[in-house]
C-alpha cells in the first residue's frame, strides 16, 4: 500500500540536506528559515554585480529583507579628515565600481601602483580617519560593508603597507564632522572592533552589524577609525556600502542634530 503522507526534501547545492515527512508547517518553516539565514550570511566568494533594485559591486551578500541604500549618500556634503591627498577622496569610497585592486593583473592588492588606479583612501599623518556622511533622506541602517584591500600584517610591518581598520566608532545625526579630540570626548552611538577573521579573504570586505534600534531615522553618520590592525602608520579603505531601509526625503541644507532631550 502506497504511503500518502507528503514528503518534502530540501536541497542545498545539489545535495539533500533535510527530509520532512508529513504536513508539519512548523518544521517546514524552521527548515526554510535556516536556509535563508545561511544564504544571507554566506559571503565567502564575493558577489560582484547585485540584482534587483540595487546595482554596482558588492563585497558581501546583502542581508535578507534589506537594500543597499548607499545611493542616499549626499556626496556633495561628504567631509574627510587626515586623508592622503595623493590618493582618493571621500567620494572614492562610495564608487559603485569594483575596486581596481581586485581587477589588476594578479587580482590582488599587492600589484604595483603603476598597474592599478589609486581608487582608495589612506590616512595621512597617522592611522586615524574621520568621515562625515550626510544622507538625502532619513534612513534605517542595518549593516555597514567596509572593503580594505591590504596585504598581510607581516608585510605591513616590513614595508609600511597600510592596515585595515580595527577600532571604529560611529556617531549618528551630527550636524557636521567631528574633530579628533572632540570625538574622543563624545559617547559613540556604537563602537566596533574588527578582527582578522571578519574580513572576507576574496573581496577584503568586513560586515559591521549595527544595533538596529540605535540607527533609526539617521540623517547623517560620522565614521571614526581610531586605529588599524597592526603596527603600521596608515589605514586604508577602498569601499563603503550602507545597508538598510530608505526613509523620507529631507530638505538638503537643513541637517539638524537629533538629540534625546530638548536643547541637546
Amino acid at each position: 500500500m502506497a504511503c500518502r503522507l507528503p514528503t518534502f526534501i530540501i536541497f542545498k547545492k545539489g545535495q539533500a540536506v533535510s527530509t520532512i515527512q508529513g504536513a508539519d508547517l512548523r518544521k517546514l518553516s524552521d527548515a526554510v528559515q535556516k536556509l535563508v539565514a545561511e544564504a544571507s550570511s554566506d559571503g565567502s566568494g564575493g558577489f560582484g554585480e547585485a540584482s534587483g533594485a540595487t546595482s554596482g559591486w558588492f563585497g558581501l551578500a546583502l542581508p535578507k529583507g534589506y537594500d543597499d541604500v548607499t545611493d542616499q549618500v549626499d556626496v556633495r556634503g561628504l567631509d574627510l579628515l587626515n586623508a592622503d591627498s595623493d590618493l582618493g577622496n571621500a567620494r572614492t569610497m562610495f564608487d559603485t565600481g569594483k575596486p581596481s585592486a581586485l581587477t589588476s593583473s594578479k587580482g590582488k592588492a599587492t600589484s604595483s601602483a603603476e598597474e592599478i588606479k589609486k581608487d582608495w583612501v589612506e590616512s595621512d599623518t597617522d592611522e586615524q580617519l574621520m568621515l562625515f556622511i550626510p544622507f538625502q533622506s532619513t534612513i534605517k541602517m542595518h549593516t555597514l560593508h567596509i572593503t580594505s584591500l591590504c596585504r598581510t600584517e607581516v608585510d605591513a610591518e616590513e614595508d609600511g603597507t597600510p592596515m585595515r581598520p580595527k577600532t571604529i566608532q560611529l556617531y549618528t545625526n551630527r550636524a557636521h564632522i567631528l574633530g579628533f579630540e572632540e570625538a574622543e570626548d563624545i559617547p559613540a552611538t556604537q563602537s566596533v572592533t574588527l578582527q582578522p577573521p571578519d574580513w572576507d579573504r576574496t573581496t577584503g570586505t568586513a560586515k559591521v552589524e549595527l544595533r538596529f534600534v540605535k540607527f533609526q531615522n539617521v540623517s547623517s553618520l560620522v565614521l571614526f577609525v581610531l586605529d588599524g590592525d597592526g603596527d603600521g602608520e596608515k589605514v586604508r579603505i577602498d569601499r563603503l556600502r550602507i545597508i538598510g531601509e530608505r526613509g523620507e526625503k529631507r530638505e538638503l541644507g537643513k541637517l539638524e542634530k537629533i538629540g534625546d532631550q530638548a536643547g541637546e
